[in-house]
């Protein structure tokens, strides 16, 4: 029989990462970009070409592909949407 164990809010610690905290917000921060992107009605190129990123790494990134990408980039990113909301 198969044990089920109930995890926190965090599934990076769950796991085990040593990561955990910073995949964790990471994760929320990508999330964050999604949300602006369904509110916008934006697609992918629309947000690549806003962000000045290639489309791959934009997926990549919105699938959870993060672990190479900086905070500090993905904040950016979320600046760039923001500051750009009035444009599209």
């Amino acid at each position: 029989m198969t044990t089920i164990e109930k995890g926190s809010t965090n599934v990076y610690r769950d796991l085990e990462s040593p990561e955990a905290g910073t995949m964790y917000v990471k994760a929320r921060l990508a999330a964050r970009i999604s949300e602006i992107i369904d509110d916008r009605h934006l697609t992918h190129p629309q947000v690549a070409d806003i962000l000045g990123m290639p489309q791959l790494i934009l997926c990549g990134m919105l699938r959870g592909n993060f672990r190479e990408i900086s905070e500090t980039t993905i904040i950016s990113c979320i600046n760039r949407l923001d500051s750009n909301a009035g444009e599209n």
